[in-house]
């Protein structure tokens, strides 16, 4: 029922400029030595897996940086692509994001946190993406957001992972991997973008 009453309003509210996990959002490609625009779903399928790959696997709308050669050796080298955010949401349990341990036959209650940049400033979020192709099924292109070990304040937060933006200069380098050379991708997540991250609860 709120989605259906979302489609009857027309003012806009902070929550529509999220991204969820599968849901279309913009990335930046290279196309014909071009910087373009695509629409993908926020949850990658890499190509020439089974459609049930999406339950099997929910968890593919990130791509952990210390599995970049493993699971997602198909795409990592080969088809990079950037989303821009201006700030990320985390699901974090509250007693870990309070510094203590569960009280006894405390449950344990889950809570969403926003972290933006201070100061504030768009992020380019380094990502994987695939063109599925199918007989009998329409083309996908889908994507994962690489993550990280979180910096400190993100820690402190509660939480055990990070996105990684990458600097402005590293851009179409990274947009145009190459493949013999993947110390080089590595070199640019570690030169990342490093900026001071504050937390809240989401709206």
């Amino acid at each position: 029922m709120p989605r259906l009453s979302d489609l009857k309003r027309t003012e806009p509210e902070e929550r529509d400029s999220r991204i969820f996990p599968g849901v279309y959002a913009p990335v930046i490609v290279m196309e014909s030595g071009r910087r373009v625009i695509k629409p993908m779903r926020y949850q990658c399928r890499p190509a020439g897996k089974p459609v049930f790959y999406d339950t099997k696997y929910p968890g593919t709308y990130n791509a952990r940086r210390d599995n970049l050669e493993g699971f997602w050796k198909d795409l990592f080298g080969f088809s990079h692509g950037l989303m821009v955010v201006t700030a990320f949401y985390e699901n974090v349990n509250r007693h870990r994001l309070e510094g203590r341990d569960l009280g006894e036959g405390e449950a344990v209650e889950n809570v969403v946190l926003e972290f933006k940049p201070n100061p504030p400033q768009d992020m380019l979020v380094a990502c994987l993406w695939s063109h599925w192709k199918c007989d009998g099924e329409p083309d996908l292109l889908s994507f994962a957001a690489i993550t990280d070990e979180p910096p400190p304040e993100i820690a402190a937060a509660g939480h055990d992972r990070c996105i990684v933006p990458i600097r402005p200069e590293n851009i179409d380098a990274w947009l145009n991997p190459q493949k013999d050379n993947l110390s080089a991708l590595h070199a640019i997540l570690d030169e990342r973008a490093r900026p001071y991250y504050e937390h809240r609860l989401a709206a």
